[in-house]
């Protein structure tokens, strides 16, 4: 490797310029995440030396390494790339070196399909046969929010109690990337369901949704603790899918409904872009295609 064009190696060492992210205007999560996800770029360049090939030769690295998927890899890519942005923003590196190097390429379709129909009916099933205890009323909820609303588990754990208008049957949704709430219509049963929730758990204002373990009562959910309640119903009922599963059950059944007309399902999914929208129905079509590809090699046994 050759090291002529040297950048002071010690100018990336993760521990001496903590500084880096604590300057960039983000969520305090992500800046945990950065923090997290630099140690490999930043023990790449103490080995390896740090100059202006860098980001390039740690993109190599990655693409070398087996035991990560592309969109891990990316993401390590990612936090590397907003490190020496910001090193070269202040002034600390004289140079971008990271300009004209690309993210790995990842498919545009989605690694796994989301809960079928018939899932969510043994979910409904499932739900509907637990006793209305305060425990029991919350998984309902968060599980309605994720099945009528789409919501994701971020927008979850953010809602509050006086985000919710049941006048006009709406709730104020701060969305992924977002600084600011909007409004999104709720479904009566939504409205019911989570009416019914506050009754039995005596919750008037705060958090909507709150933890009743003994390390962290009271204190509002996490995704992962959404994950943790919702996870073992999935596995008790086989299924094999994650939660964000929810979120393509919903998008899916909106683009069958709305006949692509993807500008109106963007009204209630919230992506910003409809491209993402186009995924989904690049897959319904192909897959409503399968019989016409099925029928034309009928006949054939092997």
């Amino acid at each position: 490797m050759n090291n002529t064009h040297v950048l002071s190696p010690e100018l990336a060492i993760y521990s001496q310029v903590p500084q880096v992210f604590d300057n960039l205007d983000i969520s305090e999560s992500s800046r945990r995440e950065y923090y997290y996800r630099i140690r490999m770029f930043s023990d790449y360049v103490q080995e390896q030396g740090f100059h202006k090939n860098s980001y390039l030769d740690f993109k190599r690295y990655l693409q070398a390494k087996n035991d990560l998927s592309i969109s891990s890899k990316n993401k390590y890519l990612i936090v590397a790339r907003v490190y020496c942005n910001e090193l070269h923003r202040q002034g600390i590196l004289p140079i971008d070196i990271t300009k004209g190097i690309k993210s790995f390429q990842q498919s545009r379709k989605h690694k796994k399909d989301g809960i079928s129909d018939s899932q969510v009916n043994a979910i409904v099933g499932y739900l509907n046969q637990l006793p209305p205890t305060p425990r029991n009323m919350r998984l309902k909820a968060i599980i309605c929010l994720l099945i009528l609303q789409g919501l994701r588990q971020c927008e979850i754990i953010r809602l509050d109690v006086s985000d919710l208008d049941f006048v006009s049957d709406t709730a104020f949704i701060q969305g992924k990337g977002r600084d600011d709430k909007e409004a999104i219509d709720l479904h009566p049963t939504t409205v019911s369901v989570l009416k019914e929730y506050l009754k039995v758990n005596r919750i008037a204002d705060g958090a909507l949704f709150i933890s009743s373990s003994n390390n962290s009562r009271n204190q509002r959910l996490t995704t992962k603790s959404i994950r943790n309640l919702i996870n073992p119903v999935l596995r008790e009922l086989g299924i094999d899918k994650s939660v964000h599963g929810f979120r393509h059950y919903f998008v899916t059944k909106l683009v069958k409904e709305y006949k692509a007309d993807l500008l109106e399902v963007c009204r209630y999914t919230r992506h910003r872009s409809i491209e993402t929208l186009q995924v989904y129905n690049d897959s319904i079509k192909a897959k409503a295609d399968l019989p016409r590809y099925y029928a034309t090699f009928e006949g054939i046994e092997l």
